[in-house]
């Protein structure tokens, strides 16, 4: 559906028909494998202001999971994901049209402009959903978060709402392409906000979306 839905969006400069594509494709495979999605917390969910919604990671089915659960955002919904996912056909053309932001980590050059280029998007009103891990964790516990998702909430001043996804590990397990009927959870917790704050609270705010998260988790 990538090419005709590209053309179109393309034409109209709308992406919206992608988003809505997107959300029907998530809701069709989902419910071939069998997996169950619960959302919790969908008062949360800032409907009318731009913010920064934080999840754990532990699995390669979260991130269209994750999509799904802030649906409501569509289409000012927008993933910062890692560079090496342009690799892929047709779907790096559809980030691309959607205004996703790639960032390279290793590559401070990159890095910064992209982390700008999602400051000037939040500005604008979008939205954006991060995996501050930076890759999955192995057992499920929280890894050391990379802080550029909370310098560009700091820059645009938006709140970060941490979000805890559970049951992916059972869905997907690590090295397997084996998706395994579950019932998956997540839980949107209160924003943490960000206005009057600088770049030198960066390490504060790390540690309340951290400690959100972990204490949600660990509640079950």
């Amino acid at each position: 559906m990538g090419p005709p839905l590209l053309i179109w969006a393309a034409i109209t400069r709308n992406p919206a028909a992608l988003y809505r594509a997107a959300k029907l494709i998530i809701r069709i495979i989902v419910a071939i494998v069998g997996i169950r999605l619960r959302v919790h917390g969908i008062e949360h969910i800032q409907m009318h202001r731009a913010a920064v919604y934080a999840f754990n990671h532990s699995s390669n089915v979260e991130p269209p999971l994750a999509f799904l659960a802030l649906s409501r955002l569509f289409p000012k919904l927008r993933v910062l994901y890692k560079a090496e996912l342009r690799k892929l056909p047709v779907l790096v053309w559809v980030f691309d049209a959607a205004g996703f932001v790639p960032v390279d980590r290793q590559n401070r050059d990159q890095s910064l402009p992209a982390v700008d280029s999602a400051v000037d998007a939040l500005r604008s009103g979008a939205s954006f959903v991060i995996f501050p891990e930076g890759t999955r964790s192995r057992t499920g516990e929280l890894l050391p978060f990379k802080k550029g998702g909370f310098v560009m909430a700091l820059k645009a001043q938006v709140p970060i709402v941490p979000c805890v996804i559970r049951g992916t590990r059972d869905a997907m397990r690590l090295g397997s392409s084996v998706v395994h009927p579950v019932t998956v959870d997540v839980t949107i917790c209160a924003p943490v906000e960000t206005a009057g704050k600088m770049l030198s609270d960066r390490d504060g705010l790390i540690d309340a979306v951290r400690s959100a998260i972990s204490t949600t988790l660990a509640a079950g």
